[in-house]
């Protein structure tokens, strides 16, 4: 396996994350919803993927995560399990899966464990879901907390601006982080939040955090794949880097392909049988 900046070449695990924050080591996160992009992810030396909901928007281009169901999530983990050797793959639980009630949400979580192979479950929300994180937990399911702006809450909040920027919700924010962490989260997903807020969560709890749009402060980061890599266009949050831009490099190359078999170049004698 080649990866840059990767030595250690043992399967990503939970604790290995805990191991990486006590270390002062930055973890990275990358999403992958199919076998092909979740290979070269892993061989590129990734820490950990999600199998987000984000599926719903980058794969099937709904507005927003919410369609995303049991079943759904559940192909696009095992696909993404298939291909990967090394990072810790954890998978969203879709909206309505989890917040009914413990019961729902442990027989979603575990039907998700079962058919997909993945090493982690990843829910959004703080004490209002507490009582079902546990649940999860005592099945003996790891779980990765989502606090700041939830995306499955969004018809709630009305829009995807930066959270937590009033004290009220701030101190809410601590308070649900202290208790994931206490419970038991391995890790505590912190979205579009202020970095000094973010850097506060992190010093106050024992987890790793995983920031997207949360600073530089946080245990680690995480984006979209397909927005880190330039294949959509029109979404450039401030918080987004691109990499490459394969939306050019891709419109390029099937625009050739178009030509080549347009002017019947393609295929050529050697191309043949």
């Amino acid at each position: 396996m080649s990866g840059y900046l990767v030595s250690d070449t043992r399967k990503v695990t939970t604790h290995r994350f805990m191991e990486m924050k006590q270390k002062g080591e930055k973890i990275s996160m990358l999403t992958s919803y199919d076998f092909t992009t979740a290979g070269i992810v892993d061989q590129a030396g990734i820490d950990g993927i999600l199998v987000g909901d984000s599926a719903s928007n980058v794969m099937a281009g709904n507005a927003t995560t919410l369609p995303m169901t049991v079943e759904q999530m559940t192909y696009h983990a095992r696909s993404v399990m298939r291909a990967v050797k090394r990072a810790l793959v954890v998978c969203d639980m879709p909206f309505g899966s989890y917040q009914i009630d413990r019961h729902e949400g442990l027989k979603s979580a575990i039907h998700i464990m079962k058919e997909s192979g993945c090493d982690a479950l990843k829910l959004e929300g703080g004490v209002e879901i507490i009582d079902t994180i546990k649940g999860i937990l005592d099945a003996g399911i790891p779980v990765m907390g989502h606090l700041g702006l939830t995306p499955q809450s969004i018809n709630k909040f009305g829009t995807y601006a930066v959270r937590a920027t009033e004290s009220a919700e701030a101190d809410k924010l601590i308070s649900d982080a202290r208790l994931l962490s206490k419970i038991g989260c391995f890790a505590i997903v912190l979205e579009k939040v202020p970095a000094a807020l973010a850097l506060q969560v992190t010093q106050a709890v024992k987890c790793p955090t995983i920031g997207i749009g949360a600073g530089p402060g946080t245990d680690g980061q995480i984006l979209v794949v397909d927005d880190m890599l330039g294949k959509t266009q029109g979404f450039s949050p401030k918080f987004l880097r691109r990499y490459a831009d394969l939306n050019a490099i891709m419109t390029d190359a099937i625009g050739k392909y178009v030509s080549d078999v347009k002017e019947n170049t393609f295929p050529s004698a050697e191309e043949s049988y």
